[in-house]
Parts: C-alpha cells; sequence; structure tokens
C-alpha cells in the first residue's frame, strides 16, 4: 500500500509533461498583466512565431535524423501565400491559411519525394538550394510579392468584429497555437510514429529492418514540418502586415538551425529554449547587431564541441554528474570515519 507522498510522486512522475503544458500555460496566460509593454510583448510574440518553426525542424533533425536548410522557403510561401491570397485577392485570413498550409504541403511533397532520396550534406545542399531558388523568386516577381521593397496592407486576422491587432491579443493567439503544436509534438513523439522516427535517426538500415518504412517515413515528417512553417510564416504575415523577402532568406535557415541544434536535437522543450534564446540574442547583445550571424555562429560552433546534445540536455548531465560525484565522495569520506 502506498504511502499518499509516494502517490503523490507517482501522480507526478506519471503526468509530468502534462503538468508542464498547464503551468507553461498559466503563465502565459498571466504574462500580459505583469508585462505591458508593447515592445517586450511584440518579442515573446516572435518567440512563439519561431517556435512553432522549429518545433516542426526539430521533428525532421533531431527525430528523423536528417538535415535542412532551407526551412525559411516554407516559412516565406506561408507568409507571401496568405498575404498575396488576402491582400491582393481578398480571400478571408483563416480559409486562406489553410489553403496556403495545404498547398505548401503539396510543394514540400513534390520537393521531398527526389529530394529526401540524398543524405547528408548532399541534402543539406539541395534544401538550401530551394530555399535560394524561393528567396529569388520572392524578390524578382515583384508584380505579385512586391520584390525588395516588400508586401504590406495584410489583413489583421479577426473573429467577426475582434480583431487582433494590438500586441497583448496577439500574445494569446500567438500562443495559443504554438502551445497545441508542443502538444501535437509530444503527443507525436510519444507515439509509435514517434518511436520509428527515433529508430530511423539512430540507423536507418535497422529501422527499415525492424519494418518501418523509412522513406515514408521521412517524407511525412518533412511534409509536417513544412505545414508547421507555413502556418508560422501566415501568423506572421498576418501579425505584422508587412513582409520583405529579407525575413526568409538563408540566414533564416541558419538560425532556424542554430536554434533547434541549441535547444537539444531530438528535445521538444528544448526548441522552445532554442527559439527563446536565439530570438532574445540581438535584443542582449545590441551593440553586435550588426554582427549577429557571426555571433550566431560561434555559439553553434561552442554547443557542438562542448554540449552537442544542447544546452538543456548537456547542463542536465553536467549537473548529475556533479551531484553523482559529490554523494560518491560522501560515501567515501563515510566509509573512511
Amino acid at each position: 500500500m502506498m504511502s499518499l507522498r509516494d502517490r503523490f510522486f507517482y501522480f507526478i512522475s506519471l503526468h509530468r509533461t502534462g503538468l508542464m503544458v498547464v503551468m507553461l500555460s498559466t503563465l502565459l496566460m498571466l504574462f500580459p498583466l505583469f508585462e505591458d509593454n508593447p515592445y517586450t510583448l511584440g518579442v515573446t510574440n516572435l518567440i512563439a512565431i519561431n517556435t512553432i518553426v522549429v518545433l516542426g525542424l526539430n521533428l525532421f533533425i533531431g527525430y528523423a535524423g536528417q538535415i535542412s536548410l532551407g526551412h525559411a522557403a516554407f516559412f516565406g510561401l506561408g507568409a507571401y501565400g496568405s498575404a498575396i491570397t488576402t491582400g491582393t485577392y481578398g480571400l478571408p485570413p483563416w480559409p486562406a491559411m489553410l489553403l496556403v498550409a495545404m498547398a505548401v504541403g503539396c510543394i514540400a511533397l513534390f520537393v521531398g519525394i527526389p529530394v529526401l532520396r540524398l543524405s547528408g550534406h548532399y541534402l543539406a545542399m539541395a534544401t538550401l538550394g530551394f530555399n535560394f531558388v524561393v528567396h529569388s523568386v520572392l524578390l524578382e516577381w515583384d508584380t505579385l510579392t512586391g520584390g525588395p521593397s516588400g508586401f504590406s496592407g495584410i489583413p489583421y486576422l479577426a473573429f467577426g468584429d475582434f480583431s487582433f491587432d494590438d500586441e497583448v491579443r496577439l500574445h494569446y493567439l500567438l500562443w495559443s497555437f504554438t502551445m497545441i503544436c508542443l502538444l501535437l509534438c509530444l503527443n507525436l513523439v510519444r507515439s509509435g510514429v514517434g518511436r520509428g522516427l527515433s529508430a530511423l535517426a539512430e540507423d536507418e538500415t535497422a529501422a527499415a529492418a525492424l519494418g518501418v518504412n523509412t522513406r515514408l517515413a521521412k517524407i511525412k515528417i518533412f511534409v509536417l514540418s513544412a505545414v508547421m512553417a507555413s502556418l508560422a510564416g501566415s501568423l506572421f504575415a498576418h501579425c505584422y502586415s508587412f513582409i520583405s523577402p529579407d525575413s526568409f532568406g538563408i540566414f533564416t535557415s541558419t538560425d532556424m538551425v542554430i536554434m533547434v541544434v541549441i535547444g537539444g536535437m531530438g528535445s521538444i522543450w528544448g526548441s522552445l529554449f532554442g527559439a527563446g534564446l536565439i530570438t532574445l540574442l540581438p535584443e542582449w547583445i545590441g551593440v553586435f547587431e550588426n554582427y549577429k550571424d557571426f555571433v550566431h555562429g560561434g555559439i553553434l560552433v561552442l554547443v557542438l564541441m562542448f554540449l552537442p546534445q544542447g544546452l538543456i540536455s548537456g547542463l542536465k548531465d553536467m549537473v548529475t554528474v556533479r551531484l553523482a560525484l559529490h554523494k560518491q565522495k560522501g560515501k567515501q569520506k563515510d566509509a573512511a570515519t
């Protein structure tokens, strides 16, 4: 018969993930009550958007064991797709977001079928080339996209007369989407599909021998990550009402990969941490803002050298090792006395 204390800790261990989601959701709901500065809320809103992209990318990189340097292309397609369908053709924003996400998913499928036959740096270069093509189209097709001048006049998202046109309202909207995506990814990685992806990341040949359709799994997760990037892009366009090609270039794709690596490849919660850290970094190093790409690259190199499993997992392991050593020293001291 378990004691009340044992039952409490058993309940916590059994429902730890759900409790963490509830706690985080509660903190996010209360955050605007304590911090109503529009600039601060604008930064946290950008973290929410980046987190959606990084969650999908982490599924592809961390769990499927693949590499993509072109996810900013899907991010940009989602943003420009929603901007053009609503701003130019007058389609309502919510149906436009859905149609654009479906279209981006089809594009990802069309690109993924041949590209995912590659692996390693060949796959990285192929996705990088795709990003370069999309960015060039957004830059050069000025009659449709506005070219280097960008695309303005994108309508805000709204429910009837209630428009998401200020930072507080956007906070609740964006973080609601982020938490839904977080729950989706947490459930996915704990399912049979997630275990198959983990096996694929460890050893593709072994995963295939165990019955995992590795090619189909890679395509599915690539399409899912692209759709999540498209969703984030649509939210980005409707929240800021202006977009330009510079936001969806190769360096943006690199930053997204850095977010995944720093947070920890194969860590869903790490995606949130990585997106938050890299989004906040330019605010902390304002004097180095013109050199942020070099700073990001230096951080990536340091993390890969000293904490290859990511900051969260690496720091957790360091604390665990130190506690184990301290405990061992304590036992040796007791034995000596």
